[in-house]
Parts: structure tokens; C-alpha cells; sequence
């Protein structure tokens, strides 16, 4: 395994598992606060917005053939 391949691996599996802990994290603070519904709407859609980036940037790499 070259070091070009172990750092994508290293960034699309581990990022992958921060931003599931980050979700993790959001949805047990909206629990914690008893946020309600809109709440907690509120808060996965601002805290989780930098996700959608790191997401974006990996579906245009994809569909554009970029490495």
C-alpha cells in the first residue's frame, strides 16, 4: 500500500467516522437540551452544514473522475 492510497483511505474512512461522531454528538445535545423537534432541526442543520462540503466535494471528485 503506497502512501497515496493509505492517506484516501485514511481520509474518506476516518473524516467518515468524525462526521458520524459529530452526528452522534448533535443528536445527543439536542436530547440533552430537550431542543423539541424544531430544535433539533435547527441543530443538525447548522452544526451538520460542514458536512455537506466534505460530502459535495467527494460526489463532484466522483462524477468529474477527479482523484
Amino acid at each position: 500500500m503506497s502512501e497515496e492510497q493509505f492517506a484516501e483511505f485514511g481520509l474518506t474512512f476516518g473524516v467518515g467516522g468524525l462526521i458520524l461522531f459529530m452526528l452522534f454528538i448533535i443528536w445527543d445535545l439536542a436530547r440533552e437540551s430537550k431542543a423539541g423537534r424544531f430544535g433539533t432541526f435547527v441543530l443538525f442543520f447548522v452544526l451538520a452544514f460542514g458536512v455537506l462540503g466534505f460530502v459535495a466535494k467527494q460526489v463532484i471528485a466522483w462524477v468529474l473522475g477527479i482523484k
